[in-house]
C-alpha cells in the first residue's frame, strides 16, 4: 500500500519531468495540466474534500502572487527600465572597463552579485536579476540562465538573510549556530566548485578555464572562506552577504593581477559610440546614475532587513494575515505590504528611473510591456505553487518521504539530500522544503542513530539543489532572458548538473555520517 501511495503521489512530478524534458511542452501548459492531475488524485485517492482541494490551490496561487511573482515582475521591470533609459548600455561600458571577458563578468555578476541577491532577498532575485544583466552585456542567454540556476543552489540555505536555516532550526528543535555550522560543512565542497562550473557553462566547455584558473580560484576561495567562517561563528543571517561582498572585492582586485586580454570568442562587444563625448570614460556621477536602481535595491534591502532593527521593526507590522485553507492544520498566509523584497525592488526601480530621467509615462509603458510579456511565467508559478499546497495538505508529499525512508534503511543518508531536492522541485522554496521535511529528516536521524543537525543540513542542501530544476525557478529563468516557452530546453540543459550535485550531495552526506558528523 505504501508503494502504491508513493507511485501515485509521484505522478505529478513524473508528469512535469516528462512534459518539460521529454515532450518539450511549454511550462505554463505543463504546470496547469499537473495542477489538474494533482487535484484529481487528491480528490479521488487521498479523499481530500472539494472545499479543501480548492482552497489549498487558492492558497498556493495567493502565495505565488505575493511575494514570489511580485519579486520576479519587479526584477524584470527594473532591468527593462534600465534598458529603456540607456543605463544598461552605460553599465555594460563600465563593466567592460573592469574586464571585457565574458567569463570574468559571469563570475562577478552571476556568482558574486547573484549570491548577494540571494542573501539579501531570495525569492528568485538571484536568478532573475543577474541572468538579465548577463544577457544585457552580451552573454548567450541560455548559458547565462543555466549558470545562474546552477550556482544559486548552495547559497539558498542562507537566502533572505538566513530564513531557510532559521526556519529549519525551529522545525527540528536544533540549536541555530551549530546547525548553520553543519550546513556550511556539508555544502563547502559544492560551494567551492560552483564558480568553476559557472565558467565552464558560460564559456561553453571545460576549455573555458584556460587562463581563468587564478581568477576562478579567487572567486571560489574569497566567497567560501568568509561564508564558512561567518556561519560557524555568527549564524545563518550573514554568510551569503559577507561572502559575496568579499568575493566581488577580491575578484576585482584579482583582475588587476591576473587580467589579460580576453580571447576573441570570450570578449564582450560594446557598441562604438558616435561623438567624442561618448568615447570618453563615464564620470563617477554618470556611473552612479546608471547603477542607481541596483544600488538602491541594495540600500533598501539592507535598511528594511533585520540588520537594521529600527526601520525593520517599524514597518514589519504593516501586514495582513488570512487563513485560506478550509481544512484543519492549515497555515496562515501573511502578506507584508511594505517590508517584502518585491516592494523594495519596485521602489528602487521607480526612484532609479527618475534619476535616469525616465518619465512616469515611460515607467508605465515598461511595466505594461513587462506584464504582457511574462504572464505565462506568472501562470506557471501560480500553478506549481497550487500543486505544492495540494500535495502537502493531502499527504502526498509525506507519503513520498515515508516510502523513501522505509526503502533506504541504514543507507538513508545517501538519499537525504534527494528528499530535500524533491521538496524544492515541488515547492520551489528552500524555506517550504525545510517546513515540509525538516522534522522528517531529524526524526529519521534519531531513529537510525545519526546526528539530527547533519541530516537537517542535508535537507537544506538538497533544497538548494532541487531549485535548479523546479518549474518555478526555470520559469523565472526563462522570463529573465526573454525566452518564455523555452522551459523544456532549460530543464534538459540543467538536468545533468542537478544529477551531478544530488549524487555528490548524497555521497558527502553518507561520508559525514560514517565519520560521526
Amino acid at each position: 500500500m505504501l508503494f502504491l501511495k508513493f507511485l501515485l503521489a509521484m505522478l505529478p512530478i513524473i508528469w512535469l519531468v516528462a512534459a518539460l524534458s521529454g515532450l518539450k511542452m511549454a511550462g505554463h501548459k505543463a504546470c496547469v495540466m499537473a495542477l489538474i492531475l494533482t487535484m484529481c488524485l487528491a480528490l479521488g485517492f487521498w479523499k481530500l474534500s472539494a472545499a479543501c482541494t480548492v482552497t489549498a490551490a487558492l492558497e498556493g496561487v495567493l502565495n505565488a502572487l505575493w511575494p514570489i511573482c511580485l519579486v520576479i515582475i519587479a526584477a524584470l521591470f527594473t532591468y527593462n527600465l534600465t534598458v529603456k533609459t540607456g543605463a544598461m548600455e552605460r553599465m555594460k561600458k563600465m563593466l567592460a572597463g573592469v574586464s571585457r571577458d565574458k567569463r570574468v563578468l559571469a563570475l562577478i555578476i552571476g556568482w558574486g552579485f547573484g549570491n548577494f541577491m540571494e542573501g539579501m532577498a531570495g525569492f528568485g532575485t538571484a536568478v532573475a536579476i543577474p541572468a538579465s544583466m548577463l544577457v544585457g552585456i552580451g552573454l548567450d542567454p541560455m548559458c547565462a540562465v543555466i549558470g545562474c540556476l546552477v550556482v544559486n543552489s548552495t547559497p539558498t540555505a542562507f537566502g533572505s538573510v538566513g530564513v531557510p536555516t532559521v526556519t529549519l532550526a525551529s522545525v527540528t528543535g536544533t540549536e541555530l549556530v551549530p546547525l548553520a555550522g553543519n550546513v556550511v560543512l556539508i555544502q563547502c565542497i559544492l560551494t567551492f566548485l560552483s564558480p568553476f562550473l559557472m565558467v565552464c557553462i558560460c564559456g561553453k566547455g571545460i576549455r573555458a578555464l584556460k587562463g581563468m584558473m587564478g581568477i576562478t580560484l579567487t572567486a571560489a576561495l574569497s566567497f567560501t572562506v568568509p561564508w564558512f567562517l561567518t556561519a560557524q561563528l555568527i549564524g545563518p543571517e550573514l554568510p551569503d552577504i559577507i561572502g559575496s561582498i568579499c568575493c566581488m572585492g577580491c575578484m576585482i582586485a584579482a583582475i588587476k593581477v591576473f587580467g589579460q586580454k580576453p580571447q576573441e570568442e570570450y570578449a564582450i562587444e560594446v557598441d562604438a559610440s558616435k561623438g567624442q563625448q561618448d568615447q570618453e570614460r563615464l564620470t563617477v556621477g554618470e556611473g552612479a546614475r546608471a547603477w542607481s536602481s541596483f544600488l538602491l535595491i541594495f540600500l533598501l534591502l539592507i535598511l528594511t532587513s533585520n540588520l537594521c532593527p529600527p526601520i525593520h521593526n517599524a514597518i514589519a507590522g504593516i501586514k495582513s494575515s488570512v487563513a485560506v485553507y478550509a481544512g484543519e492544520a492549515g497555515s496562515t498566509l501573511t502578506f507584508s505590504w511594505i517590508n517584502t523584497p518585491g516592494v523594495m525592488i519596485f521602489l528602487a526601480a521607480v526612484i532609479g528611473g527618475l534619476i535616469q530621467k525616465a518619465t512616469f509615462g515611460d515607467m508605465a509603458e515598461v511595466l505594461i510591456q513587462t506584464l504582457q510579456k511574462y504572464w505565462k511565467t506568472v501562470l506557471t508559478i501560480c500553478s506549481v505553487m497550487a500543486v505544492a499546497k495540494i500535495m502537502s495538505y493531502s499527504g502526498m508529499i509525506s507519503d513520498i518521504a515515508q516510502f523513501l525512508v522505509a526503502a533506504a534503511g541504514p543507507l538513508y543518508p545517501l538519499i537525504a539530500p534527494l528528499i530535500g531536492a524533491i521538496g524544492a522541485f515541488v515547492t520551489g522554496s528552500g524555506t517550504s522544503t525545510c517546513v515540509l521535511f525538516g522534522g522528517l529528516q531529524s526524526e529519521t536521524a534519531a531513529a537510525l542513530g545519526f546526528h539530527a543537525e547533519w541530516m537537517a543540513a542535508a535537507n537544506v542542501m538538497g533544497a538548494g539543489i532541487g531549485k535548479m530544476v523546479c518549474p518555478q525557478g526555470i520559469a523565472i529563468g526563462a522570463g529573465a532572458i526573454g525566452a518564455v516557452g523555452s522551459e523544456s530546453k532549460i530543464l534538459s540543459a540543467v538536468l545533468k548538473y542537478f544529477l551531478l550535485y544530488v549524487i555528490a550531495a548524497g555521497v558527502i552526506c553518507y561520508a559525514g555520517t560514517m565519520l560521526g558528523l
